[in-house]
């Protein structure tokens, strides 16, 4: 099977390259550049040569005159006169130099000869109308190849060592940067072999891309760790506490087949049966409120709700005289919160049925709402038989109840573990304190939620 490169090795390849390509064409332009240079520089140097010969040639009486001054050779410029008719008078042509070149008066221009070529500069000196002399500067190219050829080495040379330490700091960076990709991946086939979801990528804290997309493998590992979890709890909570409600079925029907012999015993098994499958409908059904409050995919409408009017409304509804108990309300006008209506008024009806359960009878319930230091407190109070201090942190937890407390009646043991979530959610907390055999008061705070209504 043909083995595919790393992303490390990709990147240190297409950088070499990359490197390669940047140091041809910077070598061509250098090249283009320095051929310029020295045209120009040529040019210059003949024209100065050349012009500075003019004056110190002239005719007199039909004889070529030249002054000391003159120069056949300067600046590596060659100095050459001809007559009218393009013959050399004086000078020394050099080698390789075409003897056929075309005078042209004050043309610039280059001559291709050999490898390397000339630039030729003509002037025409006038003496009369038709008598004069031709002065020509000829300059060698000045080392074109010679030049190429050392920029050459030079880049041969130079390049080298550039393309492999731009490979090798390349090379570096990508397994640098690519490292904590490699933690993941370790990471993540370590948690799917151990199947072990407390495991973390742990990162340190960044804002480049690779600290992030770490962060949201540590945070997708959570997430999943707390939907494993909540599905543990769930299965196990559900498999403790349908155990019992389902043995009463069983044994209510095995009794009815056997034993049953009028109408009215089979509608007592049929009672039986009918109120303990309600107690499994209702325990599942808040068994599935709960798990979707530990996922966090309870849906939420938050809204402007005025909390004064739904405590009252929830109080007048639940007062119902059972077990002889009254409800007493003292309840602040015009406080509002920020909230899901329905599940704050779980809250309040939990609260409220939790209390009228253990409550005495022919006792009362206490509900109190108000606002203070931007806070919203709401208190139910009973005085029924009270939590034991040793029991205090407990209730809160799932299925627990106290001892004396248990009975036909006791219920689920899920509502002040609901209470509690659907408190946290809304960022509020919850309290209760109690005195065994005097009665307990649950103390419910909405902090910085408060919206006063201006009356």
């Amino acid at each position: 099977m043909r083995r595919r490169l790393s992303v490390k090795l990709k990147l240190t390849l297409w950088f070499t390259c990359f490197m390669c390509l940047i140091a041809g064409v910077c070598l061509g332009l250098v090249l283009m550049v320095s051929g310029q240079v020295a045209k120009k520089e040529a040019y210059a140097i003949l024209s100065l040569t050349v012009r500075d010969n003019l004056s110190e040639v002239a005719l007199l009486d039909g004889k070529l005159h030249l002054s000391t001054e003159f120069s056949f050779y300067q600046n590596e410029v060659s100095c050459l006169i001809y007559n009218k008719d393009q013959a050399l008078l004086s000078g020394q042509i050099p080698p390789a130099f075409p003897v056929d070149t075309t005078l042209e008066n004050g043309v610039t221009k280059f001559v291709p000869a050999g490898s390397e070529g000339f630039y030729v500069l003509d002037f025409w000196i006038p003496n009369g109308w038709e008598e004069g002399v031709w002065l020509r500067g000829v300059l060698t190219n000045p080392g074109s190849s010679r030049m190429v050829h050392t920029i050459v080495t030079a880049f041969c040379w130079i390049l080298p060592f550039f393309v492999l330490s731009a490979s090798v700091g390349g090379y570096l960076v990508a397994k640098r940067t690519l490292a904590p990709i490699s933690a993941i991946t370790e990471m993540a086939e370590r948690i799917s072999e151990g199947k072990d979801l407390t495991r973390r990528i742990g990162l340190p804290e960044g804002k480049d891309e690779v600290s992030r997309l770490a962060s949201a493998f540590d945070n997708m590992f959570a997430r999943l760790e707390q939907a494993f979890e909540a599905e543990k709890q769930f299965t196990s909570d559900a498999s403790h506490e349908l155990r019992t409600p389902t043995a009463v079925i069983l044994a209510q029907c095995a009794y009815a087949k056997k034993h049953a012999d009028s109408l009215e015993e089979y509608g007592e098994a049929v009672e039986v049966i009918e109120r303990q499958a309600g107690k499994m409908s209702q325990l599942i059904e808040r068994l599935l409120d709960l798990t979707r409050m530990d996922l966090g995919t309870q849906k939420f409408h938050m809204e402007r709700l005025d909390f004064s009017d739904m405590v009252c409304v929830l109080c007048e509804e639940q007062d119902t005289g059972a077990r002889g108990i009254s409800i007493l309300t003292q309840i602040e006008e015009g406080v509002a919160i920020q909230a899901d209506s329905f599940l704050i008024s779980r809250v309040v009806l939990n609260l409220l049925e939790n209390a009228r359960k253990y409550g005495k009878e022919n006792g009362t319930i206490a509900v109190r709402l108000f606002s203070e230091n931007h806070n919203v407190i709401l208190e139910v109070e009973d005085d029924g038989i009270g939590i034991e201090e040793e029991h205090l942190d407990k209730i809160w937890q799932r299925f627990y109840q106290v001892e004396k407390s248990r009975g036909e009646n006791s219920g689920l043991g899920l509502g002040l573990s609901m209470v509690r979530q659907i408190v946290e959610l809304h960022g509020g907390t919850i309290s209760v304190k109690s005195v065994f055999g005097l009665g307990s008061c649950f103390t419910v705070i909405f902090p910085q939620m408060l919206i006063k209504e201006e009356t």
